[in-house]
């Protein structure tokens, strides 16, 4: 099983708790960070994710998630066949940064996006390559 997670997932456990679905969402991704950890979920990470993550306001967080890059069980860079996908991507109606993560799991032969984003799970039935999920979606459709 390989999966991606978007800079949004690995943000979760930060977001303010009080409401219910961003805690079931936290648990959740954090019950995901366990089975990477024990190495029975590959995680994939890339470029795009470095990108995004070095422009974190908040110096926690931010090493906190590039700390997640040593588990990963491959690291995605920028190709011209990468490009093209991500354009494509972006034609479906996703932002340009959104369309270079997804262009990266499809690269990477990601079962699974994972994200909290809903301007992305609202594109996943236009993206027929991938599995487009939240934590909670990922946890329930894997019986963890």
């Amino acid at each position: 099983m390989r999966v991606y997670l978007d800079v949004c997932s690995f943000n979760r456990p930060f977001d303010d708790q009080s409401q219910l679905r961003i805690r079931l969402e936290a648990e959740a991704k954090l019950r995901i960070q366990e089975e990477i950890r024990a190495r029975e979920i590959e995680m994939v990470w890339s470029y795009i994710l470095d990108y995004e993550n070095d422009k974190n306001p908040y110096p926690e967080r931010k090493n906190w998630i590039s700390a997640w890059r040593g588990y990963a069980a491959l690291d995605v860079i920028e190709s011209p066949e990468l490009l093209l996908s991500a354009s494509s991507l972006h034609k479906e109606g996703l932002p340009k940064i959104d369309s270079l993560h997804l262009a990266c799991a499809i690269a990477a032969m990601c079962e699974y996006f994972i994200t909290t984003d809903d301007r992305i799970l609202r594109c996943k039935l236009r993206v027929a390559e991938i599995n487009i999920v939240d934590p909670i979606v990922f946890i329930k459709e894997r019986g963890l």
